[in-house]
């Protein structure tokens, strides 16, 4: 009996020390841990990052007026072509034998204006020595007025054989470089509503602009003037600079979200920057030199799992909002303290900082 009672004993004294040293484990797990940082002096600035796509700034698309049958090219991808210059030939039979028609029309419309005047005045003659009527009169002037519409008609219709004609004859509109060529010898072209693409052609590629799409959240920070720099895939090593150029008021929804189209202005001097190109940008929008800084991180208070929500240490204020930067103390600090850290996540592709905080 004896021993029964010791062996219980033993157990409920075994449970007690595993459940104590569980509970002491729990607690040492839910203890807030803090890693420290020091608190420099430096420079930070606002940013807003975005993506976007270069183009050149000024852009034409070439088409045809006409339907018809490409019979010759002049110019392919890359060429340098002048205002004027014809780029592109259709075939032109059809075209040249709807203006003989034409011109035939109106040589037989002159004709008959000109028998219409001799039998007028024939009439007139004869009405005067009371040979004709009135009504003969009257018919004759009649006959001569309908000749010369006629003869209007066939020459607008000339005139417009002719404009078809010269159409058939596709000449680049502006000095530039082709960076699209959408046909091919021997391909017809079929002009209905809307003009076929024939070319697309770039005026001067030394000069580029990035259209980019900034959310509605961050748009309000945006305007024309402030710095730009950007990166692309093709040379991920080098920072493109740039400038803010418009702000476009038209609305941009996809899947409900809604953005702005901002257009950026930039040098291309060594043709580096392609059509086409995905850019990622960072518009600069505010700049502080020389700060007391310490990480965003610092700044963000995560409450321990098990409700205590106290930690040491005085409160800190950001002195430029957003990113993953870092942000400047307004009191308490001094280069070399240190903050302690917890760090919150935040929404991407917003606002956010380079280089620390503003003081």
């Amino acid at each position: 009996m004896n021993r029964s009672r010791w062996i219980l004993v033993a157990a409920v004294a075994a449970i007690a020390v595993l459940g104590a040293l569980w509970w002491r484990s729990r607690a040492a797990g839910a203890a807030p841990r803090y890693r420290t940082v020091e608190i420099d002096r430096g420079n930070v600035e606002s940013v807003v990052s975005a993506t976007g796509t270069i183009k050149p700034v000024v852009q034409v698309t070439v088409g045809s007026q006409v339907s018809g049958t490409v019979e010759k090219i002049n110019a392919d991808y890359n060429s340098r072509v002048r205002a004027g210059e014809v780029i592109l030939q259709l075939e032109q039979s059809s075209f040249r034998a709807r203006e003989v028609q034409a011109e035939a029309a109106v040589a037989k419309a002159a004709a008959g204006v000109r028998d219409g005047e001799r039998q007028l005045a024939r009439s007139q003659e004869l009405f005067k020595q009371s040979y004709v009527s009135q009504a003969d009169l009257d018919n004759a002037t009649v006959t001569l007025q309908q000749r010369k519409a006629d003869l209007q008609q066939t020459e607008a219709q000339l005139q417009s054989a002719k404009v078809d004609l010269d159409h058939t004859t596709i000449r680049a509109p502006i000095d530039g470089v082709v960076i699209a060529r959408s046909v091919d010898v021997g391909q017809t072209v079929a002009a209905s509503l809307q003009a076929p693409q024939l070319f697309l052609i770039a005026n001067d590629l030394t000069q580029m602009q990035v259209e980019t799409k900034i959310d509605e959240a961050d748009i309000g920070q945006i305007r024309p003037g402030l710095p730009v720099s950007f990166t692309v895939d093709a040379f991920p090593d080098r920072e493109f600079d740039g400038q803010v150029s418009q702000v476009r008021l038209e609305p941009v929804t996809d899947q409900n979200v809604v953005t702005y189209t901002t257009v950026i202005r930039t040098a291309n001097q060594d043709l580096k920057l392609r059509p086409g190109m995905t850019a990622n940008v960072t518009v600069r929008i505010e700049k502080r030199t020389d700060v007391l800084r310490v990480p965003n991180a610092a700044l963000r208070f995560r409450p321990p799992s098990n409700g205590d929500a106290r930690t040491p240490g005085g409160a800190m204020a950001a002195g430029v909002g957003g990113g993953d930067g870092g942000a400047g103390g307004r009191k308490g600090g001094a280069p070399g303290d240190s903050s302690r850290g917890g760090g919150m996540g935040q929404r991407g592709g917003g606002m956010g900082q380079r280089g620390g905080g503003m003081g």
